[in-house]
């Protein structure tokens, strides 16, 4: 690989990396070709771009970004595949543990960026997983805030209803 091609390289990883809120740096160093292309496959069909690359492309592309991620440079070792993720912070997590249900122990988790958030090492998969994207935080906001509209106007219906009922009472006693 020519030095113009590492350069176009490390500018366009760069530019994908300031672009994306969310990605993770995995090693894949001792993945078999089939399970490598199985892992892309379930992640193209997840929205979810897998790329590996060398881990000096990968740290001046790091050193671009505004955020600091010099404890992400520390991980870089041995080979290195990025998972971007547009949508949402937890699906590479979540593609992780599910490519591992099916029997695979790779890959592992170097590390992740998050909203300028680092999460580093494998231990840090399940906190991952977890995390609640925008649009399910929203969802819960949205159900928070339903929730007590939804008893004021149902105990507005339900008492409308007794109300209009005891009128009909009286006035047929009348």
């Amino acid at each position: 690989m020519t030095r113009e091609e590492k350069e176009i390289i490390v500018q366009d990883l760069s530019e994908k990396l300031a672009n994306t809120n969310y990605f993770y740096i995995t090693d894949a160093s001792t993945m078999t070709v089939a399970g490598i292309n199985a892992f892309r496959r379930m992640a193209f069909e997840r929205g979810i771009e897998y790329k590996v690359y060398k881990n000096k492309l990968i740290k001046k592309a790091l050193d671009t970004l505004e955020a600091d991620t010099t404890e992400l440079e520390g991980v870089l070792k041995g080979a290195s595949g990025i998972l971007f993720s547009a949508e949402s912070g937890n699906a590479p997590a979540k593609l992780i543990q599910d490519f591992r249900k099916k029997g695979n122990t790779l890959p592992l988790l170097k590390g992740a960026f998050i909203d300028s958030g680092l999460y580093i090492g494998e231990e840090q998969l399940k906190t991952l997983s977890e995390i609640k994207s925008k649009n399910e935080l929203i969802g819960d906001i949205i159900g928070l805030l339903q929730s007590p509209a939804k008893n004021v106007v149902s105990a507005l219906q339900s008492s409308g209803g007794k109300l209009a009922g005891i009128l009909k009472t009286l006035s047929e006693k009348e």
